[in-house]
């Protein structure tokens, strides 16, 4: 979570100064771009690739650093591990599999198909992609400006009398405050190991007895700090039912339409290509529709 949230880089790039409207409907475009539906694996690999590209030359533009995705990518291993026992060592016993290619066989009743180490990939890469995306968010756009995004993008709520103001407060103090918590658990830990506690030997329930010597301090001190915060807000007049005025006005610019514009090409794109793969029939194949090679 620490490379995740709070790790703003400060640089003066296209990206940065883009609209966070923009780049906030962006994630959630590309994010539906990985979830559509392509056909067969060979399709699907091939627009995940293409789709890793657009995000990678994004972060180059946006100077957001690979080694900090590949340090978010740690927790995803032991997801992948249990991916890869669910879709390759669980044989299928759901539909037909006659299209399905063998590649290992254990007995006629225990057959393991390349299709579930395919699917295995697949999950993950769109676990990375979405991973890299939101990299991408929160280290190009101020934690208050994401607020005010969605502060903009539930505005129609605000007609069937929904307090938004209220949910966009307590977004904005939990984004703020993510990564208080976080040097806090730091030094508790630091703390707790200079007196004998071991976080990462022993077995499993030994480990979760250690843990609890960082998590009832670290709730400790997330109630004292609510408690402070909210006294605090008391005590300069702050009411959440009042009329609101905000210190920074959100503009769009030529930039941002051309930004806005390219995204909306990108999602046609795919999205075309995704109804060729479901309903035109020979169109199945990118590779094959494309470049005239058979794949599976």
């Amino acid at each position: 979570m620490s490379n995740v949230f709070g790790q703003l880089t400060h640089y003066n790039t296209v990206i940065h100064r883009i609209d966070p409207r923009v780049k906030f409907f962006g994630l959630i475009a590309l994010m539906v771009v990985c979830f559509l539906n392509y056909g067969n694996y060979a399709n699907r690999f091939i627009i995940l690739g293409v789709l890793a590209l657009i995000i990678y030359i994004i972060m180059l533009l946006g100077k957001v650093s690979l080694l900090s995705l590949l340090k978010n990518l740690k927790g995803l291993w032991v997801m992948m591990i249990f991916l890869l026992i669910i879709f390759v060592f669980v044989p299928s016993r759901t539909g037909s599999t006659d299209s399905y290619h063998e590649m290992f066989r254990f007995n006629d009743n225990y057959i393991i198909y390349w299709e579930g180490l395919f699917q295995t990939l697949h999950v993950f890469l769109r676990l990375v992609l979405m991973v890299a995306l939101t990299l991408i968010l929160t280290s190009t756009t101020e934690p208050m400006d994401i607020t005010y995004a969605l502060e903009w993008y539930l505005y129609p709520l605000k007609l069937l009398k929904f307090p938004t103001q209220i949910i966009t407060m307590i977004i904005s103090l939990a984004l703020r405050f993510i990564p208080t918590l976080l040097g806090e658990s730091r030094k508790i830990m630091k703390a707790q190991k200079s007196r004998g506690v071991d976080y990462d030997r022993g077995f499993l329930s030994q480990k979760i007895k250690s843990i609890t010597t960082l998590i009832v301090p670290l709730l400790i001190s997330c109630f004292s700090k609510s408690t402070e915060l909210s006294l605090a807000m008391v005590a300069r007049g702050y009411d959440p039912y009042a009329k609101r005025t905000s210190y920074k006005i959100l503009k769009f610019r030529k930039y941002d339409a051309f930004a806005l514009t390219i995204i909306l090409i990108i999602l046609a794109t795919f999205i075309t290509l995704s109804c060729l793969a479901i309903y035109y029939p020979g169109a199945d194949n990118f590779l094959k529709l494309f470049f005239g090679i058979e794949a599976f």
